[in-house]
C-alpha cells in the first residue's frame, strides 16, 4: 500500500505493477518557490514500474544571456546534465529518454539555426513542443508561449515548423478542443511530420465553458474523429486534472480515488483509443502539473483501469510502446 499525499483516503495497492511505463509527458523545473526534479519525480514514480520517460518543455533554466532565440537552449543543457546519470543503469527509470524542447516557430527558417544548438546540447533531443492553447476568453488560461488566434495557419509559423521535418524531429502541441481544426489542416499539410496532440485536445470546463460537459464534449468527439484520419498524427492520454478541464479534483477535501478518476477520464480515453488506435496512442503523467488533481501512483493506476479494456498488447502500446516508438526511445528486451 503507498500513500504519497499524506491524506489516508488516498492508500491504494499499485495495480498491475509488473506492466512496463515510458511517462510520455512530465516537466523538471526549479523555479523559484516551486522545485520539480530528479528527485521528486524519482520519489513519485515509487511503485510503478517506469522504465522510460520523456520531459517535456517548461521554461526553465533558460540562458539568461547571449540571443534570444537561443535561450531555450539552456534548458535542454540543463536537463541533459541533470539525468545523464539515469541513462545507464538498466535497473532504474531513464528519466528524460527524450528531451521535448522549445524553439519559436514564429522565426521562419531562421528557427533553424535554434534546432541545430538543441542538437548540439543533448543527444536525446527528440522534438520541438509549441503550446498554441488560445481562448478568448480572460477566464480561460492561455499558453506560456503567448499564442495568437489562428496560430498554426500562419505562414511565418509554417515556414518554421516546415524546419522539423528537414531534421526528422517531432511536433508536440498543447492546444484547445475549438482549435483542433486548426491542427488537423496542419497535419493535412505536412503529412511527413510527426505530430502530438498534448493532454487530448484540451477539452475546457471552466468560464465560459462551466456546465456544459456534455455539450463540449460532443464537440471534441467530432473534432478528435476528423483529426485521427491523418496518419502523422498521435495523441497523449492525460492532461485532465488540470484546472482548465473543470473536473475541480483540486478543490476537493477528499483526494480522488483511482476508480473515481477512470470512471470520469475514461469517456474521453477510450474514444481517443477507439478512433486513433492503441499504437498512435500514449498515457502521460503531466506531473507536476497533474499533481494538483491526483498523485502520481494514484494516477497511473486509473490509466491502468482504462486500459484493462484492451488486449495485453494494446495495453503495452498504450502503457510504454507508442512513446518509446515515437519519440525513438530504443526498445525494451525486457519481459
Amino acid at each position: 500500500m503507498i500513500d504519497q499525499s499524506g491524506d489516508s483516503n488516498t492508500v491504494e495497492e499499485i495495480l498491475d505493477p509488473e506492466l512496463q511505463i515510458c511517462d510520455a509527458h512530465h516537466h523538471l523545473w526549479d523555479f523559484k518557490g516551486s522545485r520539480y526534479l530528479v528527485e521528486e519525480l524519482s520519489r513519485d514514480i515509487i511503485g510503478h514500474r517506469v522504465t522510460k520517460t520523456v520531459f517535456v518543455e517548461c521554461q526553465s533554466k533558460y540562458y539568461e544571456s547571449g540571443p534570444e532565440q537561443l535561450r531555450s537552449v539552456g534548458e535542454t543543457a540543463f536537463v541533459d546534465q541533470i539525468t545523464a546519470h539515469c541513462q545507464d543503469n538498466s535497473n532504474t527509470p531513464h528519466i528524460a529518454a527524450g528531451i521535448v524542447a522549445y524553439a519559436d516557430l514564429r522565426l521562419g527558417t531562421a528557427v533553424d539555426e535554434v534546432l541545430e544548438h538543441h542538437s548540439q546540447a543533448s543527444a536525446r533531443f527528440r522534438g520541438i513542443r509549441f503550446a498554441a492553447a488560445w481562448d478568448a476568453s480572460e477566464q480561460v488560461h492561455n499558453a506560456h508561449t503567448n499564442p495568437t488566434p489562428n496560430l498554426l495557419a500562419d505562414n511565418t509559423f509554417r515556414e518554421g515548423f516546415s524546419c522539423l521535418g528537414k531534421r526528422g524531429l517531432t511536433f508536440d502541441t498543447w492546444l484547445y478542443f475549438h482549435q483542433l481544426p486548426e491542427l488537423t489542416e496542419l497535419a493535412r499539410a505536412y503529412p511527413e511530420i510527426p505530430i502530438i496532440l498534448n493532454h487530448v485536445g484540451g477539452p475546457i470546463g471552466v468560464g465560459p465553458y462551466k456546465d456544459r460537459r456534455d455539450e463540449i464534449f460532443h464537440v471534441w468527439q467530432k473534432y478528435i474523429c476528423d483529426l485521427s484520419t491523418l496518419k502523422n498524427v498521435f495523441i497523449k492520454l492525460g492532461g485532465l486534472t488540470m484546472t482548465a478541464a473543470g473536473f475541480g479534483w483540486n478543490k476537493r477535501l477528499k483526494p480522488a480515488s483511482s476508480i473515481e478518476l477512470a470512471e470520469s477520464m475514461g469517456p474521453y480515453y477510450h474514444h481517443c483509443i477507439q478512433t486513433f488506435g492503441p499504437t498512435r496512442c500514449m498515457f502521460e503523467s503531466n506531473f507536476p502539473v497533474d499533481s494538483t488533481g491526483a498523485s502520481y501512483y494514484v494516477l497511473w493506476n486509473a490509466f491502468k483501469r482504462i486500459s484493462r479494456d484492451y488486449s495485453m498488447e494494446e495495453r503495452a502500446a498504450l502503457l510504454h510502446g507508442t512513446a518509446t516508438r515515437i519519440y525513438r526511445l530504443g526498445v525494451s528486451t525486457e519481459v
